[in-house]
């Protein structure tokens, strides 16, 4: 009996010019459609290029620390199909690419994400990652090793209390959201990263849920989009949930709450992380008795506050 011979398919590259196209050229190509589509990039990805490398690297199954290093590889014709298609619809619907591709990345840590929750892209996660809680002549906290407890507020999808888990190794964390929409997306994330034992998820109004426990360490990016930010959003920001950005007339409503409360949750040497965006002068007006340490990022300046347990008392 004769033995078939196993057939294999070869991927058609795709061509231009006679010459494969790559991995460089496809972002560079795309990158031009979405600046002619004159979108709004807002959603983790800063310009068009950004944009055009996050959603070729997602489509080839590449990991965006990779994208550059893949420059030069080939790509097929059903891959540039595939990612025409997806551009199309992005200019199209102008949904945000995370929610088409169902994946952000945070510090390089890939999350689920959908329309139930905010796409994440706060600031707080390269603080958390920064010598800020590992330095060895200043830390915000004093034992960063030591860091038992964490209460991430409005949550969203789980990627900040996420983060913190993977920051401090020893911490139980506990992470609020009010949406039940949201929280089952956390969840979501929480189970992909094998985190239950650690990352507690709680349904409720900012600390109502953890009653009378105290942490070493309370982070939020709460909503803070004033009046008349929420009128002029832009249309990307619109398909994410108005309750994750709604912060009242001057930004500052739950931002007040969470001032108001957080000395009586944290543990002596503890304190709060804050991302406030562009509330800055608003909060200072509100609160000029208060010493704000305002911390920068690689791509923010004055958005994040630190407040330590004793300043909350």
């Amino acid at each position: 009996m004769k033995k078939r011979k196993a057939r294999v398919l070869r991927r058609k590259p795709a061509l231009r010019g006679g010459k494969s196209i790559t991995v460089a050229d496809l972002i560079r190509s795309t990158a031009a459609r979405l600046k002619r589509g004159r979108l709004v990039f807002v959603h983790g990805t800063a310009d068009p290029v950004a944009e055009a490398a996050f959603l070729v690297g997602e489509t080839l199954h590449i990991h965006p620390d990779h994208v550059g290093a893949r420059a030069g590889m080939g790509v097929t014709a059903a891959q540039v199909k595939r990612i025409s298609a997806l551009v199309e619809r992005r200019i199209r619907t102008r949904r945000p690419a995370a929610y088409l591709l169902k994946r952000i990345y945070m510090r390089g840590v890939p999350f689920y994400i959908d329309e139930r929750a905010i796409v994440p892209r706060s600031y707080l996660g390269e603080i958390l990652d920064s010598e800020l809680f590992a330095g060895e002549s200043f830390s915000l906290v004093r034992n960063p090793g030591a860091v038992g407890r964490v209460l991430d507020l409005c949550t969203g999808s789980g990627c900040l209390a996420i983060l913190a888990a993977m920051r401090f190794p020893k911490a139980e964390v506990d992470a609020v959201e009010l949406s039940k929409d949201a929280i089952e997306v956390a969840g979501r994330n929480v189970a992909d990263h094998r985190l239950k034992r650690r990352v507690r998820l709680l349904r409720g109004d900012l600390f109502a849920p953890v009653k009378t426990a105290r942490y070493d360490l309370i982070v939020t990016n709460p909503p803070y989009v004033d009046e008349g930010g929420m009128s002029s959003l832009p249309p990307e920001c619109r398909h994410e949930p108005p309750m994750a950005f709604d912060g009242g007339a001057d930004g500052l409503l739950i931002i007040r709450k969470i001032l108001e409360q957080a000395g009586r949750h944290l543990k002596k040497g503890g304190g709060l992380l804050c991302e406030v965006g562009r509330c800055r002068s608003a909060l200072e007006r509100a609160y000029p008795g208060t010493r704000f340490l305002w911390l920068d990022t690689e791509e923010s300046a004055g958005e994040v506050f630190w407040l330590d347990a004793g300043q909350l008392r």
